[in-house]
């Protein structure tokens, strides 16, 4: 079973696009990447459910109209309308690898599951991502089981260790106390 730490969000499907099946998604990935990827996941009423590119069309860099194996009318295409795209981690992490430490092709969920440390001292695990405001924070838990909110900001970042799974910081002095 799939489960929702194992995928990174890489996009929505907006609409259904004709009559044949095809739907229209946004990424938040290159286009071309996406063959890369063994299947696209979405939520379906609580169960994380893989489906599998039939076939796609780029609409621009970040725009493609997608068939999906099984899917072959708008009425079917209608069940995935609205929903976020995931993609698997473990799919993802070769592309990830691929990608400059200063790119900022990597959504920032891809950090889900990550260490976070600041100067190389364990802060705790990076367990989600809050985009509800302007500034983007990463939600950590520390090994007391609280939760801190640290800045997802790329001048803060040292490193990051894609096999290790770490992302090292450089936190302002007292952050980790205000929180």
């Amino acid at each position: 079973m799939i489960t929702r730490d194992q995928l990174i969000e890489i996009g929505h499907f907006n609409k259904a696009h004709g009559v044949n099946g095809e739907v229209n998604a946004s990424l938040l990935i290159d286009v071309e990447h996406l063959p890369d990827l063994s299947c696209l996941v979405c939520d379906m009423d609580g169960i994380y459910v893989p489906f599998f590119v039939e076939a796609m069309r780029p609409k621009g860099t970040s725009t493609v109209l997608l068939t999906i194996d099984g899917f072959t009318s708008e009425q079917e295409v209608a069940a995935l309308v609205g929903k976020d795209i995931f993609a698997l981690k473990s799919d993802y992490d070769e592309l990830a690898n691929q990608v400059d430490e200063d790119d900022d092709e990597l959504p920032l969920d891809y950090f889900i599951g990550f260490r976070l440390t600041d100067n190389d001292t364990p802060v705790g695990e990076i367990v989600d991502v809050d985009e509800s405001t302007e500034n983007t924070l990463f939600i950590v838990r520390r090994d007391d089981a609280t939760q801190v909110a640290i800045p997802a900001v790329d001048d803060l970042i040292v490193s990051m260790d894609m096999e290790q799974r770490v992302l090292d910081m450089d936190l302002p002095e007292g952050l980790l106390s205000i929180n």
